[in-house]
């Protein structure tokens, strides 16, 4: 039984990418190396102190830090094993991108704005991963709407801005949908802190449509963020943005938050039972379901490589929701550990669609013919996390699909298992095309565009994107072992789903 201790530990893990954000905006554009210094340390320090907290999470202690906002509302920060498996994700996954970040941007201008709105982004990510109710929840996810803004729009360009409009315009939108469900939610039943299996299950119940209300409210706003459709507009729009930022967008921080906050919703607010009795977990997982076809069947028609990455996201990431809105512990372990395998396999692509940009001018699908023989490593990731989007065996997807699949015949759901099918042979029609033409088409005479980096530069790029693609086999090789993201999700799931 885990005890809940009072401890600086959640806010510490929190503070100190705010800290180094403010740091490299007041050093300016000059003072590069210390920069990169600030960048790193903190990347680093952030990771060590989500390992320390995964092992007090192990030992039974849940580190907890609360502050009062106003009499009777307080902010939580506190870390639960869910908070670790996410938190864990993003702070491994944004040492790598940082890594990324500082060679691609090498020779950009206004670095300091964007890694300092980019240390702001962790620091509102790890936020929402420490929220220990939907009030602290709502302040970090509104502040990362307002950090990732200045990314996307940060070349300036009439697109970007133009990106950036309709980002804010559904995003904002959505926070007002959330703000209104949670002030609702306050009316019916007071602060109510996250606990597993749901803190309303007490709540007498007349007919339920508040709390229906309520759900669809605050799960549109989360939605808008998690590109369930049809609210998924901005985010293709979004891939004006350089690739660390798109990187950032679909693996790590918005996109991932909004289906963690899915995930908070069902399970540690209102808990499944009370979801299910009240229709809405059903009504969820044919949203999911739907967004996970139409993403796909879209994906198909791209023929900019970002673009059919990013409806790739749109369906991928509803997994996450679809096995929680399943439920049962198979589907319910196969969407958590999906916030883990689709982060690593999704972040690989970005990285590589963003090194062919870069030294090779190449943005376009039918530009990859040959490429393999130009930047073998890189179109080596790219594949790996291609077979792995698919499912092959014994890639992190197939770990994923395959609980989600059992899931839903041990629920009785066989419906599911036709979208997961349906969703598989999509993947494979949209992905195997761009790997054959990377390793089997005959290079062009020459190429776009791009230039010829520095070897450390290049070596940022390149790197970064292998690390991932090691991750996703890994993953699906140790996926039996001690402490891998599978493991983990099944220690959650045994708190939520006995």
């Amino acid at each position: 039984m885990s005890e809940v201790v009072s401890h600086p530990l959640p806010v510490a893990v929190v503070l100190v990418s705010l800290l180094a954000g403010v740091a490299i905006a007041m050093l300016g554009e000059r003072h590069q190396r210390l920069r990169t210094v600030l960048n790193l340390s903190a990347a680093v320090v952030k990771l060590l102190l989500v390992l320390w907290i995964a092992a007090l999470v192990l030992s039974g202690v849940v580190p907890e830090y609360r502050f009062a906002l106003v009499p009777g509302f307080d902010l939580v920060l506190r870390a639960d094993s869910l908070s670790v498996l996410f938190a864990s994700l993003s702070s491994a996954l944004w040492l790598v991108t940082t890594v990324y970040a500082i060679a691609y941007l090498e020779r950009s201008a206004n670095r300091a704005r964007f890694f300092g709105f980019f240390s702001i982004c962790v620091t509102a990510t790890m936020g929402m991963a420490m929220a220990g109710n939907l009030l602290t929840f709502f302040v970090f996810y509104e502040l990362l709407t307002l950090a990732t803004w200045p990314l996307v729009v940060h070349t300036g360009s009439r697109a970007a801005l133009r990106a950036g409009r309709v980002y804010l315009n559904f995003t904002l939108g959505g926070s007002a949908l959330f703000l209104i469900g949670l002030i609702w939610l306050y009316a019916l039943a007071g602060p109510q802190d996250f606990i597993a299996g749901g803190s309303l299950g007490g709540l007498e119940l007349d007919d339920g449509s508040g709390l229906r209300t309520v759900f669809v409210l605050i799960a549109l706003g989360m939605g808008v963020k998690a590109a369930l459709v049809p609210l998924h507009v901005w985010l293709p729009r979004a891939m004006v943005a350089p690739a660390p930022v798109s990187a950032l967008l679909h693996a790590v921080a918005v996109v991932k938050a909004g289906a963690f906050g899915l995930v908070r919703l069902v399970q540690d607010v209102f808990g499944w039972d009370l979801a299910s009795e009240l229709g809405l977990a059903q009504a969820l997982a044919i949203a999911a379901s739907f967004t996970i076809i139409y993403g796909s069947l879209v994906a198909l028609r791209q023929e900019d490589l970002k673009k059919r990455l990013a409806y790739s996201t749109v369906s991928q990431v509803s997994y996450i929701a679809l096995g929680i809105a399943v439920g049962g512990p198979l589907a319910t372990v196969g969407g958590m550990v999906h916030l883990v395998h689709q982060g690593v396999m999704k972040i690989t692509m970005f990285f590589c669609a963003g090194t062919f940009a870069t030294l090779l001018g190449v943005t376009r699908i039918d530009q990859l013919d040959g490429i393999a023989k130009r930047l073998p490593w890189s179109a080596a990731a790219f594949s790996v996390a291609a077979l792995g989007m698919i499912g092959l065996p014994p890639m992190a997807g197939f770990i994923s699909k395959w609980y989600l699949g059992a899931g839903a015949v041990a629920s009785g759901q066989l419906w599911v298992v036709g979208v997961l099918v349906a969703s598989t042979l999509l993947n494979a029609a949209y992905f195997l095309p761009i790997v054959a033409r990377m390793w089997l088409r005959p290079a062009p005479e020459s190429w776009p565009g791009g230039s010829t980096p520095s070897r450390w530069v290049a070596m940022g790029l390149v790197a970064p994107a292998l690390a991932t693609a090691v991750f996703t086999i890994a993953f699906g090789v140790l996926a039996g072992s001690t402490y891998s993201p599978l493991d983990w999700a099944i220690v959650i799931v045994q708190e939520y789903v006995p």
